[in-house]
């Protein structure tokens, strides 16, 4: 089997620039690695992200949207995660299973042993080697978005205190399994965040 590594974090918080990094780094170093996303990371779970991400689908109860959010993961996981790390390659995935139990658990409320269950049957019983979560403010994080200039998705839109919540989520679960999970301070420059992802990911790789 390959590795699995996931970024994780709030909206704003620049993992997404940070997986295109790390990803080129890796690729520059030899290693056969391959960048996914969440929702999505297959033709299937693209319609499913369009969906999720829509403003004019407001209505959507919590649930709909976890399970729209679990679909898109079955599908990713069966066709792509897995395959891949079968073949022996490192993933890179742009959140995953850690982002519901974040936004739908403690975001929306729903129970999170019940996600927990849903996400095993979804993933296959699939869970990353490593996690790196990028913490900042939501507040600030929020303000990265609206200044980058990027679309403003449903997510995005809710109010501040569910970005909040989602943050408290993260944090819980980095400390729930410190061994998979890093936290970095995003707040700072791209480079030095980048400094710390490649020390973490490198001595991740060292142990095999």
């Amino acid at each position: 089997m390959g590795m699995f590594i996931t970024l994780e974090g709030p909206d704003g918080s620049g993992k997404t620039t940070q997986a295109h990094l790390v990803f080129d780094w890796l690729r520059h170093q030899g290693q056969d690695v391959l960048l996914t996303r969440e929702p999505g990371g297959s033709d299937i779970g693209d319609q499913v992200r369009e969906v999720l991400h829509d403003s004019s689908n407001s209505a959507m109860a919590p649930q709909t949207e976890f399970l729209l959010y679990s679909a898109s993961r079955a599908q990713h996981v069966a066709q792509l995660i897995l395959p891949s790390l079968k073949a022996g390659r490192i993933v890179i995935s742009d959140r995953y299973a850690d982002s519901s139990l974040a936004y739908q658990g403690y975001g929306r409320g729903l129970d999170l042993e019940m996600l927990r269950l849903i996400t095993a049957f979804a993933t296959q019983g699939l869970k990353p080697d490593l996690t790196l979560y990028f913490d900042i403010p939501a507040g600030d994080g929020l303000q990265r978005r609206l200044l980058s200039g990027e679309a403003w998705n449903r997510m995005d839109a809710e109010a501040l205190a569910f970005h909040r919540r989602v943050r408290t989520g993260y944090l819980e679960l980095a400390n729930a399994e410190p061994d998979r999970w890093k936290v970095i301070d995003a707040s700072r420059s791209i480079r030095d965040v980048q400094r710390d992802v490649r020390s973490v990911v490198r001595a991740r790789l060292e142990r095999g």
